[in-house]
């Protein structure tokens, strides 16, 4: 066992030199037992940004001093406000402003991008998706297939994973993709998937599946502010994500769209609203609807001014961090976490997320081994609830999983060395 591992004064050392240690004092960060918390639950909340309170009261503000008039004065006036978190956005997965938009929820997105994109026919219906998806995927995707009298048993194709741990090969994404082909009319797949946390190659799926003659389009809830997407030269006609986790917007945050610019001024149909008609001649009244280019044509109503507010914190520091600085953080402190868990737990726990670095983000998808508890599910619930009683939070997925992950924005070394102390403790207790 390498002991500097577990050096907890070289560590704080490491913290201190780290130079993006300051982003942490951006975040309020949860307090347990009068310190702070060890909080591994980025990927389902992220936590609130210190900006964010300040940019909801400015709404709160405008709207008491001003009314109706604060759709048009500064500061940051709401006719345009989802605007104002376009280029930061795009600047976090990799697109041109004009193909993202901030609006809806994940799920509601999604439909709407399916009701443009999957167009099924007779020779073409099917969806290929993987098995054990995110059930509000699935369930979208299912009902979509059945509202266009297709039937999910033959024409909703569910990948089956090949490797050992649950995760998925290129090579039988490919085959897959082969084998349905003729009969593919889309392909949605995560851009990580949220049980095993392994991450995908967006570019070679939307190659492999445009080749096959299908849309592809992708769901980044656990991608996007996670790793660099760059969804423009990943080629996908469209993405969908929520602004939740990674992204620290709040509960139930406005969710985020992608469509790609060659489908800028498309005449595939849409679910249409007054929102998406082109600006400069919406107000004109005249029933006649005219979309908006780019993403922006398929917004609906005018968007939440309350809940776009505290995405524009977050993405203030985004703005100041840069998805490459954060992406070579989040590499080294997920790092971190296997060398310790391979280095002292690996005789109870299980690392299930691939350990290539390409092929994950910050989540390390973990089972219990062995230890407390009557079973492998027993086992592994028992030491989640015992790490919640020492301030060390972390994520529970069923059956077995439980998820760490380590933000880069507000994680830290010593909270990674936390977790792996308290599991020791809780193995040998």
């Amino acid at each position: 066992m390498n002991d500097a591992l577990f050096d907890v004064d070289r560590i704080r050392a490491l913290d201190a030199a780290d130079p993006l240690r300051e982003f942490r004092n951006d975040f309020h960060i949860p307090i347990h037992d009068g310190a702070p918390q060890a909080y591994f639950c980025g990927n389902s909340l992220g936590l609130q940004p210190k900006g964010a309170r300040a940019m909801v009261e400015e709404v709160l503000d405008k709207w008491a001093r001003d009314a109706v008039e604060g759709h048009f004065l500064e500061p940051a006036p709401w006719m345009p406000y989802h605007a104002l978190v376009r280029d930061a956005l795009a600047d976090v997965v990799g697109a041109q402003p004009s193909e993202v938009v901030a609006m809806n929820t994940l799920t509601a997105n999604l439909h709407l991008m399916l009701v443009s994109f999957y167009r099924p026919t007779r020779e073409r219906p099917a969806i290929l998706m993987e098995a054990g998806a995110f059930p509000s995927d699935r369930h979208a995707l299912e009902s979509q297939v059945r509202f266009h009298g297709f039937d999910p048993a033959t024409d909703l194709i569910e990948l089956q994973p090949d490797e050992a741990d649950g995760t998925f090969s290129m090579a039988a994404i490919e085959r897959a993709i082969a084998q349905h082909g003729p009969r593919l009319a889309a392909i949605v797949w995560p851009g990580v998937q949220y049980r095993t946390g392994q991450a995908f190659d967006l570019k070679e799926i939307a190659r492999l599946g445009h080749a096959a003659g299908a849309i592809v389009g992708f769901d980044l809830a656990h991608a996007v502010g996670n790793l660099p997407v760059q969804l423009h030269d990943s080629d996908a006609d469209f993405a969908v994500w929520c602004h939740y986790k990674y992204m620290n917007a709040g509960p139930g945050a406005v969710a985020g769209c992608f469509v790609h610019a060659r489908h800028a001024q498309t005449t595939r149909p849409r679910f249409a609203g007054w929102w998406g008609h082109d600006q400069t001649s919406r107000f004109k009244m005249d029933g006649h609807f005219q979309a908006t280019p780019g993403a922006d044509g398929w917004q609906l109503s005018n968007p939440p001014i309350l809940g776009l507010a505290p995405l524009r914190a977050s993405l203030d520091v985004f703005a100041r961090a840069g998805m490459g600085r954060l992406r070579a953080r989040s590499l080294e402190l997920t790092a971190y976490l296997e060398s310790l868990i391979r280095a002292k737990l690996s005789d109870t726990l299980q690392i299930v997320t691939p350990r290539e670095s390409e092929r994950r983000g910050a989540q390390l998808s973990i089972r219990v081994l062995q230890g407390r508890g009557l079973s492998g599910r027993a086992a592994g619930r028992d030491l989640f609830e015992f790490l919640a009683t020492r301030g060390v939070l972390g994520d529970w997925r069923e059956p077995d999983v439980i998820r760490i992950s380590p933000a880069p924005l507000y994680n830290t070394r010593e909270d990674i060395l936390r977790f792996a102390t308290e599991t020791d403790r809780w193995r040998t207790g």
